[in-house]
């Protein structure tokens, strides 16, 4: 192996991530995440080893490498790993290449056109019609025949390790009949997987399942903030706005789709039946262990969620052929979230809103303090690996620190 991969890394041999990174001599550039370092893809290319043009690879986003085409990328990808296996490859002998993770900057990895949310776990419907409506009738009667979603603000979308601020908007508190200006009080995160579409369509197109895999480049790590007292004022009758765009993070690096063939699994039962544009062949769901730890300012981290992908109703094809059916084209670079994913038991609930269920469970930190929902100075990390048979494949962390409202 041309570079040490400490054991149970994300970044194994087996992935292959990419991204854009930084450091105090490299503009930000192509990179490709491999144990605790990052091969500069940029210059991988002076040895001109590669048969495309690589001015893709010098540019400060993924967008124009990834619209190559998957002939490209996964040549670029089984490439990278064979030299990395070979002692005597084209890497050999050039520690110039490698680049420790600790001394540079990711960026996002995409230039995001538009951004479509989800609401794809049957748990997490349920929990919250529970909490907000009938609980005997917790599903709207639209959400076993459809992927539910709604348009979100690609704008505000940042990468893992940049502090937000917390939102304000207004707030009608209990038993008021007029809505307040505020701070949010009841600052949340949502643990979602995020996927990154890598192909363009017409308007008027549609994408079958079949088909749809060809358009998902990869995947990232999701934090999609709520600010669930925002949203309850809000959401009716047009949806979420201004509690969900201020601000949702994502991992630097993109894994790509074929990482996970290793870890495909069999998704929910489906019923009622779905309409055909809605039904696909194989497995379509992934098995990707996720958590989530909250570190209050100056204390340790306490994790309070343990969820796994796999749980979702509504799988990436099925809602990308939902997405377009109407013949909605899509971009390069577009995100998609999942929707908050929540599994059966408590502890593997993805939000704050019901692993604490609306306050009345609240949640015990290492530093003794209770959590309701995200209080400032906290930091909210999520992570997500999948492994079987010694194959490891993860995403690092998205990472983000609560800042006071200004």
């Amino acid at each position: 192996m041309i570079i040490n991969i400490p054991e149970n890394s994300d970044f194994s041999i087996h992935n292959i991530p990419f991204g854009i990174f930084s450091t105090v001599d490299r503009t930000p550039r192509a990179g490709i995440a491999i144990g605790d370092h990052i091969l500069d893809l940029a210059a991988v290319a002076e040895l001109d080893v590669f048969d495309f043009n690589t001015a893709v690879l010098e540019k400060d986003t993924l967008n124009d490498f990834i619209a190559l085409g998957k002939s490209i990328t996964k040549k670029v990808r089984v490439d990278i790993q064979h030299w990395l296996k070979d002692d005597d490859s084209v890497l050999a002998g050039k520690p110039e290449l490698f680049v420790p993770q600790s001394k540079a900057n990711m960026h996002m990895p995409v230039a995001i056109g538009d951004y479509t949310d989800f609401y794809s776990s049957i748990e997490h419907a349920t929990n919250v019609g529970k909490m907000f409506r009938d609980p005997e009738n917790a599903l709207l009667p639209n959400w076993k025949h459809i992927p539910v979603g709604y348009h979100g603000r690609a704008s505000s979308i940042v990468v893992s390790g940049e502090s937000i601020h917390r939102p304000k908007g207004q707030v009608l508190p209990k038993d008021a009949s007029s809505p307040v200006f505020q701070a949010s009080a009841r600052l949340d995160f949502e643990l979602e997987m995020g996927f990154i579409t890598g192909k363009s369509t017409e308007v008027g197109e549609s994408i079958a399942t079949n088909d749809a895999e060809d358009y998902i480049f990869g995947m990232v790590l999701l934090n999609d903030w709520s600010a669930r007292d925002i949203q309850k004022w809000e959401y009716v009758p047009l949806g979420p706005f201004l509690a969900k765009n201020f601000a949702s993070h994502i991992s630097p690096w993109v894994v790509t789709l074929e990482a996970f063939e290793p870890f495909r699994v069999s998704g929910p039962q489906q019923e009622p039946k779905v309409l055909p544009y809605l039904e696909y062949e194989g497995q379509k769901n992934y098995d990707i262990q996720l958590k989530v730890g909250i570190t209050p300012e100056g204390s340790d981290e306490k994790t309070v969620c343990h969820s796994n992908f796999k749980y979702m109703y509504w799988n990436m094809v099925q809602q990308l052929a939902h997405h377009t059916i109407n013949g909605c084209n899509i971009n390069v670079g577009d995100l998609y979230g999942s929707g908050t994913i929540s599994g059966k038991d408590e502890n593997s609930y993805g939000s704050m809103l019901e692993l604490a269920w609306m306050g009345t469970k609240p949640i015990k930190m290492n530093d003794g303090t209770e959590r309701k929902f995200i209080n400032d100075g906290d930091t909210v990390t999520m992570r997500g690996y999948s492994e079987k048979d010694g194959v490891r494949v993860g995403f690092g962390e998205v990472s983000a620190k609560i800042l006071p409202a200004k």
